[in-house]
């Protein structure tokens, strides 16, 4: 319990809107690319040129209407706060995808709060470590300051989407 109220903390503190940047930018070792860590937005992944894979797997949902309808009747009452790596291959496979069924349900960004993490899983405020992240993609769905449901990576399906609709339409 102690955990969520850190994580609801953590997350209004975010969405009231401080004005410093919430993130660090730093060099891959392994790429020499750039890595994000912290806290940004998706307009951030969808402007910068280092992040074309963003812009690029970003295209209109084509998935079950009924999944969207679904996910649709609950999307005012959840949020999500995803972890993810702006170096991670299924991340760059996964968010896009998720942020076009977002948009096909109507879902507001500002729902959605985004955590960057390094190659090692961590991130700033050692958030990933109270929640013991170890893979990402890690979408959390949160309720009232509740965890709903957790999908990692792909989930159970291999359908992001699916899942999503799942867990908030049995809560």
């Amino acid at each position: 319990m102690q955990k969520f109220l850190v994580l609801l903390f953590f997350v209004f503190t975010i969405n009231t809107g401080f004005t410093q940047t919430q993130y660090e930018i730093l060099k891959d070792y392994v790429d020499g690319g750039k890595i994000l860590k912290g806290v940004i937005s998706k307009d951030i992944l969808a402007s910068d040129t280092s992040f074309k894979w963003f812009s690029q797997n970003l295209k209109p949902f084509s998935g079950s209407k009924e999944i969207v309808a679904a996910f649709a009747k609950q999307k005012d009452s959840v949020q999500l706060v995803i972890f993810f790596g702006t170096w991670c291959e299924d991340s760059h496979t996964i968010l896009p995808k998720l942020f076009s069924f977002l948009d096909a349900a109507g879902f507001p960004d500002d729902r959605v709060t985004l955590i960057g993490v390094d190659r090692n899983k961590k991130t700033i405020s050692h958030v990933t470590d109270a929640f013991n992240i170890i893979n990402v993609p890690t979408i959390m769905v949160m309720k009232e300051g509740k965890e709903l449901g957790l999908i990692v990576e792909y989930g159970r399906y291999g359908m992001v989407e699916k899942e999503l609709a799942e867990i908030v339409d049995k809560k």
